[in-house]
This record gives C-alpha cells, structure tokens and sequence, in this order.
C-alpha cells in the first residue's frame, strides 16, 4: 500500500486550527480595535507613550487615535469567542504534540534530513522559496529544508508564545503563576509580544497559501483532506 501524504491526525487537527486561527485572528482584531495602541512593560494606558501605534480608529472615544471618529464597540463577542476558540486551540495543539511524538510524524516528515543540513542546501532551498519557484515544494512525499524548520517554528515556537503571552495577560492567571508575566517584563509587554506573534503567523498563513497555489492548490487541498496524493485517491 502506498503511503498517505498526510496522516489522519495531522489532516484533523490542521482544519480544526485553520478554523479556529481565522475566527482568533477575527476575534483579535476586533479587540486591537478597541486600543491600538502598544506599550513595553507592567502599565500601559492613554496617558503613557505607546511603543507603538496601529494607524486605524479606535473602538472606544477616549482612545486617542488621530481620528474624528470611533469603530462600533464589538468588544463583547470578540472576547468570548477569543478566549473559546483559545482553547480549542490549545486542546488541538497538545493532541497533534503528543501524536506526532507517538507516531514518529515530527521525525519522519519535520526534523530536517541529513542532507538539507548544510549551509548550500538551505540556501538553495531558501532562494527557491524567495523567488517563489514551484520547483521549491512540489514533492508529493516530503518537505524541503525551508518548509520543515518553518513548521517546526510554528509548531513549538510561535504557538507556544502566544499560549504564554495570552495567559500572562490574564489577571487570574498571573495571580497564581506570576512568574510568567514577570519574565516577559509585565502585562503590557506580554500582549505587545502577542501581538507580534500574530503578525508573524499571520505572514506564515500567507505565504503558506501562496506555495500551495503555486504548487497546485486543488491537488495540495485534496490531499489534506484525503489524505493521498494526486492518483491515489
């Protein structure tokens, strides 16, 4: 039997994140509207100067914003489904951890090979992905250099930290482990760090979906949903 592109662990718990990143990516936004303004450290408010600014109108009159007007406050549902879909997140997260130890996914297909770890491999690797060349992830069976430190990072670094920073932010939270707003400098700091994390998933979204339509969004979509490759349906 020929093997599966994706095994069925791996094809679950990448919709169920791919739903729940777009309603907290949603969700997020509308609580970024409410104050679009960053700071570094414990105490953060309109009085103090922000690290910096998103450029858009606020959700609430007495954020200063440069704008004569204000955004309807949708602070309510956004926060809810935020912290809902959080979980959800993290439920699915730790059940993709521990299968993908169990069942050798992260050795097999995530661990760099032998032969992607030298320098002139990855960076022939990394100029194809920059050029946006097809040739770079066309490989129906496995992941290039670039693609498995990329998953990797994502995997055990970005998420990770916007699980830490999402925490260090609530009171409840830190009230029990204060440790873990103190090392990231305070609650201001923590959700400026959150911010950030979402940025850069947000770029790895989108340049994820860009190779996989340049390598063949129908076939690459099936797959994750099938599970085999093109002809082996």
């Amino acid at each position: 039997m020929l093997p599966l592109r994706h095994l069925g662990f791996v094809r679950a718990t990448h919709w169920l994140t791919t739903f729940a990143f777009f309603a907290l990516l949603v969700s997020g936004c509308e609580l970024v509207l409410s104050h679009p303004r960053f700071y570094w450290g414990e105490v953060g408010n309109v009085n103090t100067v922000p690290l910096f600014s998103i450029p858009v109108p606020s959700s609430r009159a007495t954020v200063p914003t440069g704008y004569a007007f204000v955004l309807p406050d949708q602070n309510g549902w956004s926060r809810f489904l935020h912290f809902q879909t959080a979980w959800l997140v993290l439920a699915v997260g730790c059940a993709y951890v521990i299968l993908g130890l169990r069942s050798g996914h992260f050795r097999r297909n995530l661990i760099p090979e032998p032969a992607d770890r030298s320098w002139r491999a990855w960076r022939a690797h990394a100029i194809a992905h920059l050029q946006l060349r097809p040739s770079a992830f066309q490989d129906d069976l496995s992941y290039n250099a670039v693609q498995r430190v990329s998953y990797l990072i994502v995997v055990f670094v970005l998420f990770p930290l916007m699980f830490w920073t999402g925490l260090a932010m609530s009171p409840a939270f830190t009230a029990v482990v204060p440790g873990a707003v103190e090392l990231l400098g305070g609650r201001q700091s923590a959700r400026t760090l959150h911010f950030v994390a979402t940025i850069a998933l947000a770029l790895f979204t989108v340049v994820h979906v860009t190779m996989i339509v340049l390598a063949g969004f129908g076939p690459r979509v099936r797959a994750m949903i099938t599970g085999a490759t093109e002809g082996r349906q």
